[in-house]
């Protein structure tokens, strides 16, 4: 099951309480007091985790708690600290606030931490309290209680490239035959229900990261469909990979689709719309397919937007496809890095 999306309820522990306590020895006339300080409560932190792609762990747990801090004794003994709670989360998970909406932080670096819950100091013993004319202080502080709230946990897969396109357009094929990752295929019509992620080598030591994501329909940035639940995932690609279906049998228009789906990305960002793209008419094995090249070429060719014609089924056209890709992301982070 892939979660991308969930509230969990955290909790600092709560502090210990401190001390009321006096020395009784033989040899000591007033002994005065010796009560001892609470422990202060353990903190809840998050901790970003390459290992892990998906929220469920948190599907079946949603309340966590910090361990408190012990009580203060006498003999000046103070309290253990309660232990802090450590949460792992998938890579590019966005945290915030439930009730407010305020974005507390962005864990987008593997080992990234952030603070969910800061544990409470722990109550003074009466040993705090003696002065010069208050010797034998009867008072002592009870431990703050650890503050809790709900956090909102969002994931934004890390992808570096992103297939975008309609239901049944070769998505998943494209990705299982670039990487090796393994969505599933099927000679029927269908969509990907969750975003699967795989790694393409790009010749030499460079590889880069290629996420097939749910098709998109009309209306996905308002919620129709599945694609409003996962446009959140192209959010961190640095390029998209626009695939238009040349399939006469679909009885689409491959230039109409490509005008929707760019409306889709306008209407949920405008700053994912003005994402570089690269458009790849895919299924040129099929009869036919090759008649209805020349119009998706001349539009890319007015809009200025890369182009290349692919088959994920015989292979023509990926090589070209994956060096535009690892052109584009070398030149990315060559502009950045400057």
């Amino acid at each position: 099951m892939f979660i991308d999306e969930i509230d969990v309820f955290v909790k600092a522990g709560d502090g210990g309480a401190g001390c009321v306590s006096f020395r009784r020895e033989k040899y000591v006339p007033r002994g005065g007091p010796d009560g001892g300080d609470g422990g202060d409560g353990g903190s809840i932190w998050l901790e970003a985790d390459p290992a892990l792609n998906t929220l469920l762990d948190y599907h079946y747990k949603r309340h966590y708690e910090a361990e408190r801090g012990q009580h203060g004794q006498g003999g000046n003994k103070h309290g253990a600290s309660g232990d802090d709670l450590s949460l792992k989360v998938p890579v590019g998970t966005v945290v915030s606030d439930r009730d407010t909406g305020e974005v507390l932080g962005d864990l987008a670096q593997p080992g990234q931490r952030l603070l969910a819950a800061k544990g409470p100091r722990g109550g003074r013993g009466n040993a705090r309290f003696a002065t010069s004319t208050n010797r034998a202080p009867r008072r002592a502080d009870l431990g703050r209680v650890g503050a809790g709230r709900w956090i909102h946990l969002e994931l934004k897969l890390l992808a570096d490239a992103g297939v975008i396109g309609f239901p049944n357009a070769g998505k998943s094929t494209l990705v299982s035959r670039l990487s090796a990752a393994k969505p599933k295929i099927a000679d029927y019509p269908f969509t990907t229900l969750e975003p699967v992620l795989g790694i393409v080598g790009a010749g030499g030591d460079r590889s880069f990261v290629i996420a097939d994501l749910p098709g998109l329909i009309p209306g996905a940035a308002a919620g129709k469909g599945l694609g409003h639940q996962f446009l959140r995932h192209t959010e961190r690609t640095r390029v998209l990979v626009h695939l238009l279906d040349l399939d006469p049998g679909t009885g689409r228009n491959p230039g109409q689709d490509f005008d929707a789906i760019n409306a889709e990305l306008a209407a949920y960002s405008p700053a994912l719309a003005a994402r570089p793209q690269i458009v790849a008419a895919s299924k040129m094995d099929l009869p036919d397919a090759a008649a209805r090249l020349g119009p998706v070429r001349e539009l890319c060719a007015r809009r200025g937007v890369p182009f290349v014609a692919i088959s994920a089924v015989t292979g023509q056209g990926l090589p070209e496809l994956t060096r535009m890709i690892a052109e584009h992301l070398a030149g990315h982070a060559w502009a950045a890095a400057s």
